[in-house]
C-alpha cells in the first residue's frame, strides 16, 4: 500500500505539488510569526544585557525607564554610589524619536551615557564594529548599524548636530528600534530642555510675575530664570554590584533609604516581556491559531478531493479483500507526505524571508521541531474525514458503472 500511495501521488502530482507549495507558504508565515515573537523577547533581553546593569533605579512607583517615563534628579547617583555593595552607578536617559540623517529620518532610541568608558560605566555600548567610542563631551554619537548611518555622517537630534564616530550592532530598544548614543548632557538637553521660543515666553511670564519682583527679595527673579535653563533630571540610574552582594538586598536598601523604585534584572525582564510584549504575544498567538485552522482546512480539502477522485479504486480494493486498516493507512500516508512537503517549503521560505523583515526575526530550532510535530498532527486529523468516506464505500460500486 505504500507503493500504491506513492503511485497515487505521482498520478496527481501537479495538484499535490501546488497544494504542498501553498501549505508550505502558510507554514512559512507561521514560523516567521513565531520568529517575530522570539525576536521581540530577544530584543528585550539584549537591551538589558547591553545596559551592563544589575539594578535599575527609577522614579518611585513607575515601571521606568523602558515601560514608562521616569524622572530622577541627576545627583542621586552620588548618594547611591556611597551605599554598601555598589560598585558603579551612572545616570542614563532614553528618548525614542526620529533622528534626522542626510536623506531620511530614522526612528531610534537616543541614549544619553554618563562620562566614562566602555566596560566600566553602565549604559555604554559594550563593543563596536567600526570606529571608536565617544571621547568628547558634546556632539559625538555612536549608532547601531541598523540605523543605516555610516562613520562620519552628520545627524540631527533636536536642534543640535552630531558626528557619528562609531558603529555598534544589536543595540536596540525593547520595540526593536536601533539605538544612538550621545553624551549625557546633550541627551538631557534634547529630552528636557524647551526650545528657544518656549524659554523666551517662559522668561517673559516669569519677569511679569509680581511675586518674583518683590523689593525685599533681591535676586529671586534671576534665580528662577536660571533654574529654567538647567536640566537636573535623568530617566534612571544604572547600578552594578560588588561581588558577593545579593541584588535584592541592595535593591531593598535603596528603596528604603532613597525612596525610589529599584528593579533587579529578573524584575526588569518580567516588565519587558510580561507587559511591553504581552499584547503583541497574544496577537501573534491568535494569528498562529488562525493559520493552524486554515492549514488543517487546506489539507483536509485536498485529501478529501484526492479520495473522492479514486472512489472506484477504493471500492475495487475492498472487493478484493483489502482491509480497512490498509486503506486508512494509504490515505494517512498521503496526508503526511503533503505535510512534510509543506514543512520543507515553509522552513526554506521562512529562512530566506526572515532577514528581509524590518525587525529582528529569531528562528529557533525548538520552534521548527514543534512546528513539524504540529503539522504532522494537523495532517493526521485532517485525513480523518477522507478516511471515513473511504471506509464507507460500498464494494459493489466497483462492479456498477
Amino acid at each position: 500500500m505504500i507503493s500504491l500511495a506513492g503511485r497515487d501521488i505521482l498520478h496527481a502530482w501537479g495538484k499535490f505539488a501546488f497544494t504542498g507549495l501553498g501549505l508550505g507558504l502558510l507554514i512559512g508565515v507561521t514560523l516567521t510569526m513565531a520568529g517575530v515573537y522570539r525576536g521581540m523577547v530577544d530584543d528585550g533581553k539584549a537591551l538589558l544585557d547591553n545596559s551592563g546593569a544589575d539594578l535599575w533605579v527609577v522614579q518611585k512607583d513607575t515601571l521606568g525607564p523602558y515601560a514608562e517615563s521616569s524622572s530622577v534628579n541627576d545627583d542621586v547617583y552620588r548618594t547611591i554610589l556611597a551605599m554598601p555593595g555598589i560598585a558603579r552607578a551612572a545616570n542614563v536617559t532614553y528618548l525614542t524619536m526620529q533622528v534626522r540623517g542626510h536623506d531620511n529620518d530614522v526612528r531610534s532610541m537616543v541614549v544619553g551615557i554618563a562620562p566614562g568608558k566602555a566596560g566600566t560605566t553602565p549604559g555604554w555600548p559594550p563593543y563596536l564594529v567600526a570606529g571608536r567610542q565617544i571621547t568628547r563631551g558634546h556632539y559625538e554619537a555612536v549608532a547601531d548599524i541598523a540605523t543605516g548611518f555610516k562613520l562620519g555622517d552628520r545627524i540631527a537630534i533636536r536642534r543640535n548636530h552630531y558626528t557619528v564616530v562609531g558603529l555598534t550592532r544589536r543595540m536596540v530598544s525593547a520595540s526593536g528600534d536601533p539605538m544612538v548614543f550621545i553624551p549625557l548632557k546633550d541627551a538631557q538637553e534634547a529630552q528636557f530642555l524647551k526650545d528657544n521660543d518656549a524659554i523666551w515666553q517662559s522668561r517673559r511670564r516669569t519677569e511679569a510675575s509680581p511675586a518674583l519682583n518683590r523689593p525685599g527679595v533681591p535676586g529671586l527673579l534671576d534665580a528662577v530664570i536660571a533654574s529654567q535653563s538647567t536640566n537636573p533630571f535623568v530617566n534612571a540610574v544604572l547600578v552594578t554590584l560588588k561581588p558577593g552582594y545579593e541584588a535584592e538586598e541592595v535593591a531593598a536598601s535603596i528603596r528604603r533609604w532613597k525612596r525610589l523604585t529599584v528593579y533587579t534584572r529578573a524584575q526588569m525582564e518580567a516588565i519587558l516581556i510580561g507587559k511591553l510584549i504581552a499584547t503583541s504575544a497574544r496577537q501573534i498567538g491568535m494569528f498562529l491559531a488562525i493559520l493552524a485552522v486554515v492549514s488543517a482546512a487546506i489539507v483536509a480539502f485536498i485529501i478529501y478531493t484526492l479520495t473522492m477522485d479514486k472512489i472506484r479504486e477504493i471500492a475495487v480494493l475492498k472487493l478484493i479483500g483489502t482491509r480497512n486498516r490498509t486503506i486508512a493507512a494509504m490515505i494517512m500516508q498521503q496526508a503526511l507526505a503533503l505535510g512534510i512537503i509543506g514543512f520543507v517549503v515553509g522552513k526554506i521560505s521562512a529562512t530566506f524571508a526572515a532577514p528581509l523583515f524590518p525587525k529582528y526575526v529569531l528562528l529557533m530550532p525548538v520552534d521548527s521541531v514543534a512546528s513539524f510535530g504540529a503539522v504532522l498532527l494537523i495532517c493526521v486529523l485532517a485525513s480523518v474525514v477522507a478516511i471515513r468516506i473511504a471506509l464507507g464505500v460500498d464494494p459493489a460500486e466497483a462492479i456498477g458503472g
